[in-house]
């Protein structure tokens, strides 16, 4: 049976190995699944809730443990670690909500009365990234269990361990057996078997583009239904009246946290031309003071990047042919260390159209208002973006312009629970968190009773 090593991304030491499920233990976690939603969903609403409540509170006594295993496991900060651990916390007692207020319609009719109901697919299969696999994780299986379903959790290859040890917890927080059931494995076997398996009734995929165009058009040959959160190239928009100190410092945090490694990050830095040289002027001291080092440091912004593959893979965008305007830096030795860079590129350099995943960020500058827009827009992405401005009317304007999921004016928030995220154009399809997100993992019913 085939096994991955697993390695500490910031000294490069083995800390374990995973064995990987095999398509015939994929296709028996399914049947068990089939016999568990039935029971789950046959329970009073109030009993679904109370059980969400325990899974959340299991959670929240392991926050330390969980977030030591992400240091480990994929080198984020462990102060990053801790709140990630603590979303999924969250997330669990936000849906807990739902099982009691999944309510229907009764919609007026001649000749009798018509009731709605949203009744749970069945079972789900949940794709997860290795960018952040706890939180990730929650935002598909909360939602997906407060609905009434089954989840088969697929984490990624290099980063399963908190993924193992929350499908641990739910089940000592007194969840059903077998209702949520994590699948170590590769792609090719457990997620295609998700999207193969006529008894996996939708498939929800957080990664890159191209695979999720895979999954999605295998999914259409069974008609199955699929949330796709895929990759991004977000602007952060700087106009020249904006606070431009806060703009400055806040950017190497919208860009760098968690190396990079982040589909919503703010990699293309737009600035109006007339104030492009006094932002860099502040823009440098804050990237040169992100503190890049050991992730269980309290006082650590960034770790190293996920392993050495993808390490290379960054460091092919810095070739030398694109102009850098400074870096911050980085730890020597052990571990996939890069420095926070800064590149001043053309519109139409790769750096600044592809997604890199890394901590690179390209200055981009523009003209007036409706460049700034062309330019934010003129990308095959649509997922997260920010705008600095004191005009009112303008942040509405841009906001309402931009081809972006999620905007965020003076900030850079992109993800609340309560509130819905995903992407335009090639970034996704679909919303996740949010009030309704659970409805996403439902079937509406319409029943019509006949007066007689």
């Amino acid at each position: 049976m085939s096994e991955t090593t697993l390695i500490n991304p910031a000294d490069e030491t083995v800390i374990g190995t995973v064995r990987h499920t095999t398509l015939d233990e994929v296709d028996a976690a399914v049947e068990r699944a089939v016999v568990a939603q039935r029971g789950w969903a046959a329970l009073a609403p109030v009993d679904r809730a109370r059980a969400l409540r325990r899974f959340a509170a299991a959670v929240d006594a392991h926050i330390d443990e969980l977030a030591e295993l992400e240091v480990r496991n994929s080198g984020h900060p462990i102060g990053a670690a801790r709140w990630e651990a603590g979303n999924v916390r969250d997330v669990l007692d936000y849906y807990s909500g739902a099982p009691e207020r999944l309510i229907g319609q009764q919609i007026p009719v001649a000749g009798g009365m018509d009731v709605t109901f949203h009744e749970p697919l069945g079972v789900v299969g949940v794709i997860v990234p290795w960018n952040f696999p706890m939180p990730i994780a929650g935002w598909g299986f909360a939602p997906a269990l407060a609905a009434g379903n089954a989840v088969l959790l697929k984490p990624a290859d290099w980063t399963p361990l908190t993924a193992i040890r929350l499908g641990e917890l739910a089940l000592e927080a007194g969840l059903p057996e077998h209702l949520f059931q994590v699948l170590p494995g590769r792609g090719s076997v457990v997620g295609e078997r998700f999207v193969t398996h006529e008894k996996v009734r939708k498939v929800v995929f957080t990664g890159s583009t191209e695979v999720g165009k895979q999954v999605m058009a295998g999914c259409a040959a069974q008609v199955k239904p699929v949330t796709l959160e895929l990759g991004g190239k977000s602007a952060n928009i700087v106009f020249a009246d904006a606070d431009l100190e806060a703009a400055a410092s806040s950017a190497p945090g919208s860009v760098f946290d968690n190396a990079g490694q982040d589909c919503c990050a703010r990699s293309r830095l737009l600035v109006e031309r007339s104030v492009l040289d006094r932002f860099l002027e502040l823009l440098e001291p804050a990237v040169k003071s992100f503190r890049v080092g050991d992730p269980r440091q309290a006082d650590v912004d960034m770790g190293p990047l996920v392993s050495k593959g993808h390490f290379e893979s960054v460091r092919t965008f810095l070739d030398g042919s694109v102009p850098v305007a400074f870096q911050g830096s980085a730890p020597d030795g052990p571990g996939y260390w890069m420095a926070p860079t800064v590149l001043l590129p053309n519109r139409t350099d790769r750096v600044a159209t592809d997604e890199i995943f890394g901590p690179v960020v390209s200055v981009l500058p523009f003209d007036d208002e409706a460049d700034a827009i062309a330019l934010a827009n003129d990308s095959i992405f649509g997922l997260s973006g920010s705008i600095f401005t004191r005009d009112l009317g303008r942040a509405i304007r841009v906001s309402r312009g931009v081809e972006s999921g999620t905007i965020s004016v003076n900030s850079h928030s992109s993800v609340r629970y309560a509130t819905p995220f995903g992407g335009f154009k090639q970034s996704g399809l679909g919303r996740e968190l949010g009030p309704d997100a659970p409805l996403a993992f439902t079937e509406t019913k319409n029943v019509f009773f006949s007066h007689g």
